[in-house]
């Protein structure tokens, strides 16, 4: 499967869920880990939760492999690295913490509106 359908895919499934300000990373040519990272969060532990298992269950739908899911029962920071995309869910109280979008600042910053044209 194409990085792109996955990305799509993975974006979907937190729309879905009501994942609030999601952001979407092209890691191409920053990482060798991974082509995007999308990153959002969840106002309870019960949403982030939620939307994680969401992007799990369309990982499986469409046949691609999550390679590892981290942190799901603590509901802090909960990591889906699907290969050509990583998810990182974090709980509204953690995210201004880490500041993923920060750190990563060189990486080109895309919209819901960029992966799911409306």
């Amino acid at each position: 499967m194409g990085n792109q359908q996955q990305l799509t895919h993975i974006v979907e499934a937190v729309v879905e869920k009501k994942a609030h300000d999601v952001t979407i990373l092209r890691m191409e040519g920053i990482s060798l880990l991974t082509d995007y990272f999308v990153i959002c969060h969840g106002n309870s532990d019960t949403q982030v939760q939620a939307i994680a298992r969401e992007a799990k269950k369309q990982a499986d739908k469409h046949g691609y492999q999550v390679k590892r899911l981290e942190g799901f029962d603590e509901a802090k920071w909960v990591l889906l690295d699907a290969g050509d995309c990583v998810l990182h869910v974090f709980h509204r109280d953690e995210r201004p913490y880490y500041h993923l979008e920060r750190l990563w600042g060189d990486a080109e910053l895309l919209t819901v509106d960029d992966v799911i044209p409306q």
